[in-house]
C-alpha cells in the first residue's frame, strides 16, 4: 500500500477510545435523536480533522497512475477521501468498518432478530455511530415528514412514454425535483461555503424520503396499469416502499429492508 495512502486510512480513523466512546455514548441513548443536530455537532472536529490532513499531508503520493488505469476508466486510481463504505474483493461491503452480519446483529430492527432498518443504516453511514431504536424511530419520521412530492414532478413523468426506460423516467423527476432545492435557494442568497452542509444536507434528506414514491409510481405506471397506491404512514421506510409497489406481506417488508439497506453502498466508490 502507498505510505500516502495508508497516511490518510490511519488519519481517518478515530483511535480506539474515541470510537468506543461514540458506541457507549449511541447504545445508552445518550446522543440527540435529531440526526441534523447530530451532524452539526460533528462538522468542527470534521474540519479541523480535514484541515491536520492537508497541513501535514498535502503533498504526500497516494501512488503510481498508468496509462492502463486511465484505458481502463480510471480504476485502480486512489482518488476520493470515503470514509462511510469500503467494497473489499475478500471481504465484502463494510459498512463505516462493520461486514453486513455485524449491521444484521447491531442495527435495529422492527423486531428482534430482524433485518435491520434502512434508516439506522442512514445514521450509521452519516455519523459512524450505531444508532439506538429511538434514533432510528426519529429519523423515519422525519423522513415521513419530507415525503410530499409537488404536483408538477409526476407530471413530467406523465409527459414520457410509458415505454421509456425506468431510469429514465426515474432521472427526469428526480431533476423536477430540483425546484425545490434548498442549496439552489440558498446559493442564490449568497450563503456562506462554510454553511453550504446545511441546505445540502436538507436536500439530500428531502430527496432520500421522496425516491420511494417517486420509483414506486413509476414501476405502478409502467407494469401495473398506472394503478397507484398511496403510501402509508404507519409503516417504515422500507416497508412502505414495498406497500407502494404491492407487496403487503411481512415477508417481503423483511427482504426490502434488507435489499435497501445493503444497497446503501451503491454509488460509493
Amino acid at each position: 500500500m502507498p505510505r500516502g495512502v495508508k497516511v490518510l486510512l490511519d488519519q481517518l480513523k478515530p483511535s480506539h477510545s474515541a470510537r468506543w466512546a461514540r458506541f457507549y455514548q449511541a447504545s445508552t441513548g445518550a446522543s440527540n435523536t435529531d440526526l441534523r443536530a447530530k451532524i452539526a455537532e460533528m462538522v468542527p472536529e470534521e474540519r479541523e480533522k480535514l484541515k491536520a490532513i492537508k497541513s501535514k499531508y498535502g503533498k504526500v503520493s497516494l501512488g503510481e497512475t498508468t496509462v492502463d488505469m486511465a484505458i481502463g476508466g480510471m480504476r485502480g486510481i486512489k482518488g476520493m477521501l470515503w470514509e462511510t463504505s469500503l467494497l473489499d474483493p475478500e471481504e465484502g461491503i463494510r459498512f463505516r468498518g462493520m461486514s453486513i452480519p455485524e449491521c444484521q446483529k447491531k442495527l435495529p430492527g422492527v423486531k428482534p432478530g430482524g433485518e435491520p432498518l434502512p434508516e439506522g443504516f442512514l445514521w450509521l453511514l452519516a455519523t459512524g455511530e450505531v444508532p439506538t431504536k429511538e434514533q432510528v424511530q426519529a429519523l423515519s419520521e422525519d423522513l415521513k415528514s419530507r415525503s410530499k412530492i409537488p404536483g408538477h414532478v409526476f407530471d413530467v413523468i406523465n409527459a414520457l412514454p410509458k415505454t421509456a426506460h425506468p431510469m429514465t423516467q426515474l432521472t427526469a423527476g428526480v431533476m423536477a425535483l430540483q425546484t425545490e432545492s434548498e442549496f439552489a435557494k440558498a446559493y442564490e442568497g449568497g450563503l456562506h461555503k462554510s454553511k453550504y452542509w446545511e441546505p445540502v444536507y436538507e436536500d439530500s434528506m428531502n430527496l432520500i424520503a421522496r425516491l420511494p414514491e417517486l420509483a414506486a409510481y413509476i414501476y405502478r405506471r409502467i407494469y401495473k396499469g398506472g394503478d397507484v397506491i398511496g403510501a402509508d404512514s404507519s409503516l417504515d421506510y422500507a416497508a412502505n416502499f414495498a406497500h407502494m409497489l404491492g407487496f403487503d406481506d411481512e415477508l417481503m417488508h423483511e427482504l426490502m429492508r434488507l435489499y435497501l439497506s445493503i444497497h446503501t453502498y451503491f454509488t460509493t466508490p
